[in-house]
């Protein structure tokens, strides 16, 4: 078990290819960690590689050998050994990006708003939250203009603001807390699994049963730390993760989804599809841009590229969001609209199994 000191940016890889010999200028720290008391001997290298995200093992090894990772205030290889109570700092040369959010004037889609909360339909393509390489025009930053006149609002206070996430090319629901009390609360609702989400997607191939469950466990993929990938329940890698699904519309090589968590993981729905052979489609990071159902005639791989511009993401929408309200008590239910994207999507999907 590692403890933080301080909150881990999800650095970019490219933050530490970028590094330049040592001694070239002052450092600036960027990452600090505390080992715990209990940790095993193992190589340093390895153990960032479990806390960075987004960086590889030998991006780390490169910041090391330049001179930019300290155990204790002094420079150590990627072969050092950590130790319980070591203190390693990631320095860099050149200051930490400010990650104070500041208020955007966006628009936004608020499906319901009160003194407590607000339900917010994110379109595809926008940013829940600032991070590596996505510091502006994010909806929290839009969220912290919508809220900007309400003094009790501080948009980098943890304790208030985004409850859940759905990633950036994913469209659907999600609901911000305006207060301490409504985020402890309706995070706790999370947490228990008391919500109710529900998810349309369009996945590649054909279901031999009309619904079902997957289970997997979900971790970080170790070759792509992009991506995540599926693990064995009963195995000690990753977080349980539970997916159920049911058929909605068939289309022979694709199908139409609607997905229900009893969890919420990182990529949750994406990885367990994957996982089971089918792909969300149009997903470029789990292999959903590639023809992998029907036949290779020039036609057909011409309609599929017409599906990918008409909807140039994957095929994934947040559409229903139900909890219960953390100072009424009142049951909530929330439903959006499949979006244009992708009901044109179907739409064309529908006209060639009717023409058929």
């Amino acid at each position: 078990m590692t403890e933080y000191i301080e909150d881990i940016d999800e650095l970019e890889g490219d933050d530490l290819l970028d590094a330049q010999e040592e001694g070239s200028g002052e450092l600036y720290e960027h990452l600090k960690i505390v080992v715990d008391k209990g940790q095993e001997s193992v190589r340093i290298d390895k153990f960032m590689t479990d806390k960075l995200q987004h960086s590889s093992r030998n991006r780390i090894q490169k910041a090391a050998d330049a001179g930019f990772v300290h155990v204790n205030g002094q420079p150590v290889k990627s072969n050092y050994k950590v130790r319980p109570d070591d203190i390693i700092t990631l320095m860099l040369d050149r200051p930490k990006h400010d990650n104070t959010i500041e208020a955007e004037d966006i628009p936004l889609d608020i499906v319901y708003e009160d003194d407590y909360l607000m339900v917010i339909n994110k379109p595809a393509g926008l940013v829940v939250h600032p991070g590596a390489g996505n510091f502006h025009g994010t909806l929290i930053n839009a969220v912290a203009w919508h809220l900007r006149n309400i003094p009790s609002f501080d948009p980098n206070d943890p304790e208030v603001g985004l409850v859940h996430r759905i990633d950036k090319d994913t469209s659907g629901l999600l609901v911000v807390a305006k207060t301490p009390e409504a985020k402890r609360n309706l995070g706790l609702q999370f947490f228990k699994k008391s919500t109710q989400r529900q998810y349309n997607a369009l996945v590649w191939g054909n279901f031999v049963e009309d619904e079902g469950r997957i289970e997997g466990n979900i971790a970080r993929d170790p070759k792509d730390r992009l991506r995540m990938c599926v693990f064995p329940p009963d195995s000690e890698i990753g977080k349980h993760a539970v997916t159920h699904y049911k058929v909605l519309e068939r289309f022979g090589y694709v199908s139409f989804v609607e997905c229900i968590l009893e969890t919420g993981r990182t990529h949750q729905i994406r990885a367990h599809m994957k996982h089971i052979g089918h792909p969300m489609f149009g997903d470029e990071r789990y292999g959903g841009t590639e023809i992998l159902r029907g036949d290779r005639t020039s036609s057909y791989k011409a309609y599929i590229q017409n599906c990918f511009k008409l909807c140039p993401r994957q095929a994934l929408h947040a559409r229903t969001l139900g909890f219960i309200h953390p100072h009424t008590g009142e049951e909530m239910n929330f439903t959006t609209p499949i979006p244009q994207d992708m009901e044109q999507l179907l739409e064309k999907w529908r006209k060639r199994l009717s023409a058929e």
